[in-house]
């Protein structure tokens, strides 16, 4: 057997043998209390924004796409709602303190503002989290207007 198949033999079985390997999902399909809905009033405009553009990464539950079962495209999806949950989960927004929710609201804001969110990545997979200048307006309005909010108690 030449040095080339068994490069190639050995390629095959490691990615085989890594779709054994599968890391968890991201899916909680309990009602959190400290959702952001919870805690703050969103309007159904702005809700559906955050879920369609937002959640999957931001949230305790992710819409999984096809593609997440072939490895290591699984392994990275999961690294990528980790660090997105790390920097913003919508889902424990309630257990925030005030001032850093203050602070992520501000940056939803920004983001949005800036155009760095959703990323361009996720836009291209997902149709529904393109948004249009009147819905990245609705949704900085309104996280301003509810960091505003807790800025004023």
């Amino acid at each position: 057997m030449s040095l080339f198949k068994k490069i190639l033999t050995a390629i095959v079985i490691i990615l085989l043998a890594m779709q054994f390997i599968r890391p968890d999902r991201n899916i909680d399909n309990q009602a959190s209390s400290t959702d952001i809905s919870g805690v703050f009033s969103v309007p159904d405009s702005v809700k559906v924004i955050l879920q369609n553009a937002c959640y999957d990464c931001h949230s305790n539950n992710t819409r999984y796409p096809w593609y997440v079962n072939i490895q290591p495209a699984g392994w990275w999806m999961a690294g990528h709602i980790s660090d997105a949950k790390g920097d913003l989960n919508f889902s424990e927004f309630g257990g925030y303190t005030p001032r850093k929710q203050i602070s992520k609201l501000e940056g939803v804001a920004g983001v949005i503002e800036k155009d760095f969110m959703p990323l361009k990545s996720y836009k291209m997979m997902h149709k529904s989290a393109r948004l249009s200048t009147d819905e990245k307006n609705l949704v900085i309005n309104w996280a301003q207007r509810s960091a505003d909010s807790i800025t004023a108690k």
